[in-house]
């Protein structure tokens, strides 16, 4: 190819990590929540983020999302600084959780064309004041993202993870958004405190069983020494009989 010359130098687009947006601890410690949850679940086989942007135009900074949570699978997980769908890929699930200060349907219009932008093809809004209709989900459908309708027996369903949308009423939280394995939401993925308690009480519950053995072995043992000690006496006694005079 030949050489170029430009009338101007090109100005490279600066993409930002990171800006000032107002969160409550609960919506903080909901969102920390699920990301955490997510890895512990998906690390081995997927990159997951948690308000990093994701940009998906090289040209401009303008365009960008910063999901509460999203899911990039087949490939293990990464830190990284921004998401750029260009290099990247774009990610195979986002998911919002309503926050105080997210300014009501108009906002989440734009936000919703902004992944329609991005193509993420599954897009969960979870709003933790909604009792009605708490989870709402879009997913792709020719070009666009089509939300399910409230009475589809899937509504749910997490394609893209093959998991179940659940809510959970925490004591300190309120409502919390979780994944299950199964459609009634009973065998949840754990928070990782509650993966560490399950794993110290079935230590616990080892231990304990392998003490219970212990001491039914020594218990064996203690009869079975017993019972010797009782059949040499036996012995002793038949020995002594014979040797008596008649």
């Amino acid at each position: 190819m030949g050489a170029h010359v430009y009338s101007r130098p090109p100005e490279p687009v600066y993409f930002p990590e990171a800006e000032e947006v107002p969160e409550t601890n609960r919506h903080l410690e909901l969102r920390t929540a699920l990301y955490l949850i997510l890895k512990r679940e998906l690390a081995h086989t997927a990159t997951l983020g948690s308000d990093q942007f994701v940009y998906w135009n090289p040209t401009t900074s303008m365009e960008r999302l910063a999901p509460n949570a999203f899911v990039r699978l087949g490939m293990p997980h990464r830190t990284f600084r921004t998401w750029k769908i260009w290099l990247h890929g774009a990610p195979d699930l986002g998911v919002e959780i309503v926050s105080d200060s997210d300014e009501g349907e108009p906002a989440w219009d734009e936000k919703l064309e902004r992944y329609r932008a991005a193509g993420i093809p599954e897009v969960v809004r979870f709003d933790p004041e909604d009792r009605e209709r708490p989870i709402r989900i879009w997913d792709a459908l020719e070009g666009d993202l089509v939300e399910r309708a409230s009475d589809d027996p899937d509504l749910r369903a997490c394609e893209t993870l093959g998991l179940w949308w659940t809510v959970v009423q925490d004591p300190s939280l309120g409502p919390m958004l979780r994944l299950a394995r199964d459609r009634e939401g009973h065998d949840l993925l754990p928070t990782p405190d509650e993966a560490e308690s399950k794993a110290r009480e079935a230590e616990s519950k080892a231990r304990e069983a392998e003490s219970k053995a212990r001491e039914a072995n020594d218990k064996l043992q203690a009869e079975v020494q017993a019972l010797r000690a009782e059949l040499a006496q036996a012995r002793g006694k038949r020995k002594t009989r014979r040797r008596s005079p008649g």
